[in-house]
């Protein structure tokens, strides 16, 4: 499935009867319970017709370590829960915001969220099987390249070390960090709206991985966008990020006869 040399990770292989839910940018957290109720709600009602569902990142405003605090991680983490206990596979990918989800806590011998919610946890970039094509699988952040103070961060505190001596620090502090990067995160944004991909680096990566389709999130600006690549019809689902207040929000659906969303965009059979 993957191109000779692709360094990309394999997540599953979806054919048949298979239904895919794909969400991603619900930025939970107890500063925002009512984007929390709407979003627990819509996958309520959304989950029990699919067969696997992927969360592409930033499901959190802010992941401080799996033994996260506040209530609406505990019931998110519940939720979870009985979707993998349900039998649908439930596939879970960190963002820029969560980059620590499933890395462990103060406690090392306490469940991880991977363990607590019967979820996988899935590499940034993978590839996967959609019905006979394969197709790529991202938060994004990492395709905005152009935002080279951005990437350099991204990379120092994505470091082993870096996360180590982070988790090792009592709750307070991390609680005391992740405010000040959102504080700082909300700074930037009312400089500048939140970088888009280079194209480049789309090209690129589904050059790496021979594949023609990419979904992925992070960018708030959804959308189904078309190309020519190498002569071939390319393909990127860009995911709604969750708002309540502007009532942002929703989920791509994908099975044997095309996509189809719940309202964010026109229903396309691409």
């Amino acid at each position: 499935m993957a191109a000779p040399g692709s360094c990309l990770a394999h997540g599953p292989s979806l054919s048949g009867s298979d239904v895919a839910l794909f969400g991603s940018d619900m930025h939970l957290g107890d500063h925002d319970p009512a984007t929390a109720t709407l979003f627990f709600q819509r996958l309520e009602a959304a989950w029990p017709r699919a067969s696997h569902v992927f969360l592409l990142g930033d499901l959190f405003e802010a992941w401080v370590g799996d033994d996260q605090p506040d209530a609406v991680a505990a019931d998110a983490q519940a939720l979870f829960a009985r979707i993998g206990a349900s039998g649908r596979r439930l596939y879970v990918m960190r963002g820029n915001r969560d980059f620590l989800l499933d890395a462990g806590s103060g406690e090392p011998a306490a469940p991880r969220f991977a363990e607590r919610c019967g979820a996988t946890m899935l590499d940034d970039p993978c590839l996967v099987g959609l019905f006979g094509e394969p197709a790529v699988l991202a938060h994004g952040d990492a395709l905005c390249t152009d935002d080279i103070g951005y990437q350099r961060i991204r990379a120092e505190i994505r470091a082993p070390d870096w996360r180590s001596a982070f988790l090792a620090r009592p709750m307070a502090e991390r609680l005391a960090f992740a405010r000040s990067a959102r504080a700082e995160s909300e700074r930037v944004k009312a400089a500048r709206y939140p970088s888009d991909v280079n194209a480049g680096a789309v090209d690129a990566l589904l050059r790496e991985a021979g594949a023609r389709l990419l979904i992925h999130g992070h960018t708030h600006r959804p959308a189904c966008h078309q190309w020519l690549l190498d002569g071939q019809t390319a393909r990127r689902w860009v995911l709604p990020d969750w708002d309540a207040f502007d009532g942002r929000g929703g989920f791509l659906w994908a099975d044997a006869g095309g996509f189809e969303t719940d309202g964010w965009l026109p229903a396309s059979g691409a």
